[in-house]
């Protein structure tokens, strides 16, 4: 069992969420954002679920640094040091090494598990415990363990994580492939084959373990950090070292570009409720459905005829409906979009992209 004062939470909040726009926004994007009406932000839910198993002062937020000041409103609780904004956006692995850094000159024997800031989990109670085990698993293996879910639908937005052999642990197993957003019929071939599990993008490592993975992969970088001298435990001198480095780092995922080349790669079998909420098509998939199939957003509206729909309206605003089919209604300040639903992420970036491009950043 884990000391409880060694475990750490990373939780990645960086994203621009350009495939829920026009409710993402630039300025403000999706995990700052309450979706549901449920007087929680997604950054907030992410860090209330993570808290009851971490405590509070162990959990750090990477983000840009635009949205330092949004985060640290959400999250007064926490202390400034435990908020890392980012000069620009380097995609998740140079965001996971700078914590590495920061959490190993707190603890450098901590287990860290990191998460994004954009999920559903349901079933706290078994969430609390698969967290547990796989803490407990890392304190005393070298190895990285990818959380997964059993898929419930054949899903192409998702990524999948291929069981292999069983290593002697309930429910961990070593990793035989992954593969990211495959097309629909190999992501049915997935399901059927009842070898592969959703990734849920949430892992867990020991922080010397972490940060030697992270080297691997970008080994010219840390070699010219190192070889400058500006490596420190110093939190100041960690922050210079972090802008004058991190333009520098590859645009590189720790999912895809560190996890799935390791050879010590695990994915533990989770028994929580799980999906990504990343694109207007995945939220659909995830939630209750009203009467008619239909999903409605912590919005007032009114519904005649309608089926297979998801609306999102702003708050204080009624929406009158007849005849909806299939159909996408989002609405945030200067721009309401409806389209035809269905797996939009790539037809919504081209809206937004057409819409910057004609009229400015006002309207992204």
């Amino acid at each position: 069992m884990t000391n409880d004062s060694k475990n750490f939470c990373v939780i990645l909040a960086g994203g621009r969420g350009r495939r829920l726009w026009p409710c993402s926004r630039y300025s403000y994007p999706k995990q700052f954002i309450d979706l549901f009406g449920a007087g929680r932000t997604l950054l907030q839910q992410t860090f209330d679920r993570f808290a009851n198993v971490i405590p509070q002062d162990n959990i750090f937020v990477t983000t840009n640094d635009d949205f330092e000041p949004i985060a640290r409103e959400q999250l007064p609780m926490l202390p400034k040091e435990n908020f890392l904004g980012e000069p620009v956006n380097r995609n998740t692995a140079p965001s996971v090494t700078w914590a590495c850094y920061r959490i190993l000159s707190i603890c450098p024997d901590a287990n860290i598990i990191v998460t994004p800031s954009d999920q559903m989990v349901i079933g706290q109670e078994d969430f609390e415990r698969n967290v547990v085990a796989a803490l407990n698993f890392v304190e005393s293996h070298n190895g990285i363990v990818a959380m997964g879910v059993r898929p419930s639908r054949p899903e192409p937005g998702y990524g999948y994580v291929q069981m292999g052999d069983s290593c002697g642990i309930e429910n961990m197993y070593s990793v035989k492939s992954f593969s990211e957003k495959p097309e629909r019929e190999f992501a049915k071939i997935f399901m059927e084959s009842g070898e592969f599990l959703w990734n849920t993008g949430i892992f867990v490592s020991n922080v010397q373990h972490l940060l030697a993975h992270c080297k691997h992969t970008m080994p010219e970088l840390f070699r010219q950090i190192e070889l400058d001298g500006k490596s420190s435990a110093n939190i100041t001198d960690e922050s210079r070292l972090v802008w004058d480095y991190f333009s520098l780092f590859p645009n590189l995922s720790i999912d895809y570009d560190v996890l799935e080349n390791a050879d010590d790669a695990y994915v533990m079998l989770c028994d929580f409720g799980w999906a990504d909420l990343g694109t207007w098509h995945s939220i659909y998939e995830a939630e209750c459905k009203l009467e008619g199939d239909n999903v409605v957003l912590g919005s007032d509206v009114m519904l005649d005829n309608c089926k297979d729909s998801i609306i999102k309206l702003p708050k204080g605003r009624l929406g009158v409906f007849s005849g909806l089919d299939g159909y996408i209604v989002a609405e945030n300040e200067n721009v309401l979009m409806i389209c035809k639903k269905g797996d939009t992420s790539a037809q919504v970036k081209k809206f937004l992209n057409e819409v910057q491009l004609k009229l400015g950043e006002d309207y992204a």
